[in-house]
């Protein structure tokens, strides 16, 4: 019996590994998912994203902004296992640390250069590299990474592609300061005091 048990127990944990180690999009076993309640055939129009319009001929914003073309802004890609952003960086500005936990991103820079990088889960290494126009970088997924513009007198631009529909986003000032965590949680984790971590707050917020 006890053999038994220890086997059971056994290929619950395998199965538990290999259900993390494929996790990712959904594979789908038709061409393309159909929406929901629409009548009538679809037509090219679905597989459209005219979104990204909005950049041809608009002046350059005067803060970090990234135009997202993910299943939420355009749900043909539900299934496809692929999204983009376009990312605009203002010179001097930055799109702090945060992560993609179900996606990797491959990130070309179009304009400008960008100091870029990513830690590991190893031993907390840094990688950085300092792009120029026409370099990609890979950022693996789920890492904490970050992109900056440097520059003080020129803009930056850069196509971010993910490997799924909806790779989210969780930004790690916005997660950790902009939430209900307990001021004296964040004081001790942080090895400050509670006036620190309320001074953060509030510029966060502004």
């Amino acid at each position: 019996m006890a053999q038994f048990l220890h086997l059971l127990l056994l290929l619950s944990l395998s199965s538990a590994i290999l259900q993390v180690s494929i996790a990712g999009d959904p594979d789908i076993l038709t061409d393309f998912i159909a929406p929901q309640g629409v009548g009538g055939p679809l037509d090219g129009n679905y597989f459209t994203f005219t979104g990204m319009r909005t950049l041809v001929d608009a002046p350059f914003p005067s803060t970090f902004k990234v135009l997202k073309a993910t299943m939420a802004e355009f749900p043909a890609l539900n299934g496809q296992s692929v999204s983009y952003a376009v990312l605009e960086f203002p010179n001097n500005t930055v799109n702090p640390p945060h992560t993609h936990p179900r996606a990797s991103e491959l990130l070309f820079l179009l304009m400008g250069s960008l100091d870029v990088g990513f830690i590991d889960t190893t031993n907390n290494k840094l990688f950085t590299q300092k792009l120029q126009e026409g370099d990609i970088f890979v950022f693996p997924k789920g890492l904490v990474h970050f992109q900056f513009n440097s520059d003080v007198n020129n803009t930056a631009l850069a196509l971010s592609a993910f490997g799924s529909a909806s790779p989210g986003t969780v930004s790690v000032p916005n997660s950790v300061f902009n939430s209900t965590i307990d001021d004296n949680v964040l004081a001790l984790s942080f090895k400050t005091d509670v006036a620190t971590i309320q001074k953060i707050k509030s510029g966060l917020s502004g």
